[in-house]
């Protein structure tokens, strides 16, 4: 899932230090494939669902970390926000039945998600953005209370030196301006991933590149936010805007 033991850059060094890190990194990538170090098959696909977690009323919840908790399985971790969680699916081996299997696994885990919400009086629902939402829900204070992202939080702003000015036009007209990252909590998602060859890489890019209007077109899940009829799919134009470190274009 990641390391959680983050820190915020604070001096030249360390950001120097930092960069040396990640130069070695991409050194060690590079060494990694001309030594055909990295593995060409079997081929392996594998998933992760993002969920919602709302009240009785349906409007979000405060209360992820502790369920987290109740369910206490490392296939399930945080998000941003405090009331998403995720759910990462165990890697399986592109072949026979592993659609059938990953299917099966998820409405295992999601059940296991659902049993421990309601214990707590929430409700777990899946959608692109939850079209309850509001802007009082997405403030520094609904943020997850984990360091990480604080840190993020922190370096995005630092990055940008201004308010992210969010601008989405659709049949209805989004114009905002905020102060943190927490507007990239409104979205979820479900992600597939496909290990693919080295040697296979640019031309599997390619066709995803290709493929990937169509099937978004067929998997649209996010008209509404706050209250407002904007993109058929608002996630693409909310996630650009809230978290680009560069500055802000309309949409």
């Amino acid at each position: 899932m990641g390391d959680m033991n983050v820190k915020k850059l604070k001096k030249k060094k360390d950001r120097a230090n930092y960069v040396h890190h990640l130069l070695n990194d991409i050194k060690a990538l590079d060494l990694m494939l001309k030594k055909g170090m990295i593995e060409t098959e079997p081929i392996r696909i594998g998933a992760e669902q993002e969920f919602c977690l709302v009240k009785p009323n349906y409007s979000p919840s405060d209360n992820a970390l502790e369920i987290l908790k109740d369910i206490d399985d490392e296939h399930f971790t945080t998000e941003i926000g405090n009331y998403n969680l995720e759910a990462n699916l165990d890697p399986l081996e592109l072949k026979g039945s592993c659609f059938s299997n990953l299917h099966n696994q998820l409405d295992s885990l999601l059940k296991k998600a659902k049993d421990a919400a309601e214990k707590k009086h929430t409700k777990i629902v899946l959608a692109g953005i939850l079209p309850s939402i509001g802007l009082d829900n997405i403030g520094e204070h609904q943020m997850t209370p984990l360091q990480r992202y604080t840190v993020l939080n922190e370096a995005i702003k630092d990055s940008r030196k201004q308010d992210f000015n969010i601008h989405i036009q659709g049949v209805d007209e989004l114009n905002l301006l905020f102060d943190s990252v927490m507007l990239e909590g409104c979205n979820t998602s479900f992600q597939m991933h496909l290990q693919v060859s080295p040697n296979s890489f640019i031309d599997t890019y390619n066709w995803a590149q290709a493929i990937a209007g169509p099937i978004l077109s067929a998997c649209a899940n996010s008209p509404l936010l706050f209250g407002k009829e904007l993109w058929s799919e608002t996630r693409i134009a909310l996630f650009t805007q809230s978290i680009d470190t560069r500055l802000n274009h309309s949409y």
